[in-house]
């Protein structure tokens, strides 16, 4: 059979294909390890594609190819996606300026968490929106995950339609310690409920032990704990009725993972004295949906499968729901979580 008759589309050269993708990723001046991020692929998948390997199943080879441009996809693709993939950019952007040694490029990894809600949603303004991200902030593991500082260098601002805020020390902060990953992040919201944070790892800013080389058993809990009880908490405010259902999809990528070990550091006291192998691989990617109004009175129930995942990448097996359970009812301030009524109604904050 000719080719002629069988349509107007020519063969598909993959080699010439990888071949622009790579070309197209060293113009933008991406690394392997962004690229991956970006796709939501490991780094032996990125390297496997590099190769030209076809094993690869044609979601993945899409979900790299996307990234540099070489989908052509219909307007009302994957919106999610492409807020991250924008919110990823724009941090590269910024960081493109610190010198190259610099933490806040986070040289050992980093943690990004991002959540969109989905439901009949009220469509804020920006100021309206920045006011409904102040009301569902709470510090419950010390400085907000979804900080928004007052101080002009680091406020949020709008930027292509959205907020966003970029943490970072500066010259003359009279709190500042050190130059560290912990004291950098970067998250960005849109109208129609949408969110991503960037961060390094508190456990790389620590003089005890080298960076890179240890995950906390309790921090993960801690933190993904406060993205539900925040995402919850917007669910709230931006939903058109209290009765209306509102559902959180939730993604968690760590990096960087490669050479730590799982240990109880944040608080040594805790019955969570799980330590496992190093970690099964560089990066951990965790998934979930769930209903809004479920997160406060069932939020341990929803992280246990979450925290299982990121465990198993550390030969931890047999976490029950009940140890973290504890730990979430040790997670400071989450007294409000209990107390919760769904509707944005909390109860006094306990500490910080």
């Amino acid at each position: 059979m000719s080719s002629s008759s069988r349509g107007i589309a020519p063969p598909l050269d993959w080699c010439a294909l990888v071949a622009e993708a790579i070309r197209r990723r060293k113009e933008e001046k991406l690394t392997q390890r962004a690229h991956a991020a970006l796709a939501n692929v490991s780094i032996p998948t990125i390297v496997a594609f590099d190769h030209g390997e076809r094993t690869l199943t044609l979601a993945k080879a899409f979900d790299i190819l996307r990234v540099v441009g070489l989908i052509d996809e219909p307007a009302d693709g994957n919106a999610q996606e492409r807020f991250v993939e924008d919110a990823f950019a724009r941090w590269r952007e910024l960081t493109a300026a610190l010198p190259a040694d610099s933490p806040g490029r986070f040289p050992h990894g980093w943690c990004r968490v991002d959540y969109a809600l989905e439901g009949e949603l009220k469509q804020p303004t920006l100021p309206a929106l920045m006011d409904m991200l102040r009301e569902a902030m709470n510090p419950h593991t010390g400085w907000p995950l979804f900080r928004a500082p007052a101080r002009h260098e680091n406020a949020p601002r709008e930027v292509d339609g959205m907020l966003e805020c970029w943490t970072a020390p500066h010259d003359g902060d009279a709190d500042r310690v050190a130059d560290d990953a912990a004291r950098y992040a970067f998250w960005r919201a849109a109208p129609a409920g949408r969110m991503v944070l960037i961060r390094g790892y508190r456990e790389d800013a620590q003089e005890t032990f080298r960076p890179g080389t240890l995950l906390d058993t309790i921090l993960p809990i801690w933190h993904l704990g406060e993205v539900l009880l925040h995402a919850a908490s917007l669910a709230a405010l931006m939903r058109h009725n209290p009765d209306a259902a509102v559902t959180i999809h939730l993604r968690v990528l760590y990096t960087g993972l490669n050479g730590r070990v799982l240990r109880a550091w944040a608080n040594p006291l805790s019955e969570l004295l799980v330590e496992g192998t190093p970690a099964r691989g560089d990066e951990a990617m965790l998934e979930a949906s769930v209903p809004a109004g479920d997160i406060p009175g069932r939020l341990a129930h929803h992280l246990f499968p979450l925290i299982a995942s990121l465990y198993e990448r550390f030969g931890v097996t047999g976490l029950s729901e009940r140890r973290v359970q504890a730990e979430v009812e040790r997670l400071p301030g989450s007294r409000s979580s209990r107390t919760n009524d769904g509707r944005g109604n909390r109860a006094p904050r306990e500490g910080t």
